[in-house]
């Protein structure tokens, strides 16, 4: 063994090299799957953005995309790089014969120039650009080099992934698996990593070099120990990133707003970015309000905007107004429900026919076929309203939007029950 090997991190010496050793992302990788299509077809790679939180294997995957397109990899970090690195890249691209591909770690950091910047290049394909980021790319990167990527999601691995990647690691490290090493207990492994494959194998590790017998047992009692010294800070990158504003949500979700004005001080205190808070207030009036006080997503909205002009100290006064008017609005997920099962009916039912007189009928033939034949127009009936079918055929009567108890929204129920009588059951 080398002595750089046994310096290298556990999470580094485990890095997967190919598809074969990456674990996770089947909905990504899986056969028939959009990106091991992408890879299996032997064509150039398109350029994308891989969305996803920390730990699950980006930067792996980017590599491993790279290696699969026999391309060029240029890696640079948005935290440490500017447009000058960005036109070497670049100029490196250009000189290079076959494909050379970008990854850019956090790509999210770049500002608005840095990625116009890269515009050029990629719509040229002088490079193809990976980008990988924590937060929605639909806010934080810019719509024209958005429209040249594809974006793809990863997601946590799941729990049986996660222990067949903490059975590798004792199995087939060039280290550990000349260990007698008994894995007793993972419970919590798992909690305490949070899902991040980086944390929980460099958490594997320190369990296993703090004991000094020949034979190791890896136990719940033994990683608790271990994380007792390991005082909680707020990681803007990490776990405690997740974890806080969990408790931030779940604080206004309860209607708490003391809760909630004091997880958003740990935030602040942290430095986090003042735009992601608001971003999620700005969801959470939508989820977990919604049409209980349409007001909280005008009041959401706005807060986004005002925090993304005026910046800290002074946004922070800004977030606790609309914290505490979330946490202390009335509630009701009624509509988020609604979507939700109207996508898995869509998803169940398939591609049902469209009722003709909802179709559009702009071409005389059209019209010939009856498309639109028999729509009643709502504004010429009183009351602007007219019982008529909006649903294809197969699926009438059935009821996604279930108004809440709330005051406003049981305004809305008796509405809907005196227009529609009992077709939907209001």
């Amino acid at each position: 063994m080398s002595r750089n090997q046994s310096n290298t991190p556990l999470a580094e010496r485990m890095r997967p090299k190919n598809l074969t050793e990456y674990i996770g992302q089947t909905h990504l990788l899986g056969e028939g799957q959009l990106l091991h299509q992408i890879l299996q077809a032997g064509h150039a790679c398109p350029s994308m953005v891989l969305w996803g939180p920390p730990g699950i294997g980006k930067t792996t995957l980017a590599r491993i995309i790279a290696k699969q397109a026999d391309a060029l990899f240029l890696q640079l970090s948005a935290i440490n790089s500017g447009v000058k690195d960005l036109r070497n890249a670049i100029a490196m691209g250009k000189k290079n014969v076959g494909q050379t591909i970008l990854f850019i770690d956090e790509i999210h950091r770049f500002s608005k120039s840095q990625q116009d910047a890269l515009l050029g290049a990629v719509e040229e394909g002088t490079i193809t650009l990976i980008g990988a980021t924590t937060e929605n790319p639909s806010f934080e990167v810019i719509p024209a080099l958005l429209s040249r990527c594809q974006v793809l999601v990863l997601e946590y691995l799941s729990k049986e992934e996660l222990l067949t990647v903490l059975q590798n690691a004792i199995e087939k490290d060039t280290i550990l698996k000349d260990k007698k090493i008994e894995l007793q207990e993972y419970e919590a492994l798992l909690r305490y990593s949070g899902g991040d494959v980086r944390k929980l194998l460099n958490l594997l590790e320190l369990s296993i070099n703090t004991q000094k017998q020949e034979a190791i047992q890896i136990t719940n009692a033994l990683v608790e120990k271990l994380m007792q010294f390991n005082a909680s800070r707020y990681d803007k990158t990490g776990e405690q990133h997740y974890d806080i504003i969990s408790a931030f949500i779940k604080s206004m979700r309860g209607s708490d707003p003391n809760g909630a004005v004091y997880w958003l001080a740990r935030m602040i205190v942290g430095g986090e970015d003042p735009k992601f808070i608001a971003r999620r207030m700005l969801i959470f009036a939508s989820e977990d309000i919604g049409n209980a006080n349409p007001n909280a997503l005008l009041l959401a909205n706005n807060c986004f905007d005002a925090v993304s002009k005026i910046g800290y100290p002074e946004c922070r006064i800004i977030l606790s107004q609309t914290a505490t008017y979330l946490a202390a609005s009335p509630k009701s997920n009624a509509s988020y429900e609604a979507i939700n099962k109207a996508i898995d009916l869509v998803k169940k039912t398939g591609d049902l026919p469209i009722p003709l007189h909802l179709r559009n009928a702009p071409t005389k033939l059209m019209k010939e076929l009856n498309y639109g034949k028999d729509y009643q127009y709502s504004h010429n009936y009183e009351g602007n309203f007219e019982a008529q079918e909006y649903l294809p055929e197969h699926i009438s009567g059935t009821k996604l939007y279930d108004p809440s108890e709330n005051s406003r929204e049981k305004q809305i129920k008796e509405r809907l029950r005196y227009w529609w009588k009992d077709k939907y059951g209001y």
